[in-house]
């Protein structure tokens, strides 16, 4: 079945607005943290993976891997991110975030939390399961559209 290229267009533009926009909100809560919308998002994506590497971070950031230096650097420096030799490889460096991190970690998880919960409240339960369908199907397609590009 084809999308009415109109259709896809709208939805398109619409998912990339929204993402945009909750970036945004985020953005604008956790600056009195101390944190660029750059390192907040290094910081939750480590919080959801153990034992990841600089490259499988900056992959699963979309982001180059010298960006990520930078960014870790400065989170180091901070002392919430510390980086180990990987065991398997010893040009590979293992992330992980520091002790002092997870009060932080907690106050973003609280705030986005907050902010779903605010966003999604009067959206029913069967119209998120659709949409988290929907959503995981694309990124399913775009991975391996992703992986058909690189090999």
């Amino acid at each position: 079945m084809t999308v009415p290229p109109d259709l896809a267009e709208t939805f398109t533009r619409a998912l990339a607005s929204v993402s945009r926009q909750w970036k945004r909100r985020l953005d604008s809560q956790f600056r009195h943290l101390g944190l660029s919308q750059a390192r907040w998002g290094v910081i939750l994506e480590l919080s959801r993976h153990q034992d990841v590497t600089q490259i499988e971070l900056a992959r699963a950031l979309g982001v180059e891997g010298a960006t990520l230096v930078r960014l870790l650097d400065g989170l180091e420096s901070m002392g919430l991110v510390e980086r180990h030799p990987s065991p398997d490889d010893r040009r590979a460096k293992k992330l992980a975030l520091t002790e002092p991190a997870m009060p932080l970690l907690e106050k973003m998880k609280s705030i986005t939390a907050s902010n779903r919960t605010e966003i999604l409240e009067e959206i029913p339960a069967d119209d998120l399961r659709t949409a988290t369908r929907i959503l995981s199907q694309i990124a399913t397609r775009l991975e391996k559209m992703g992986n058909d590009e690189d090999g």
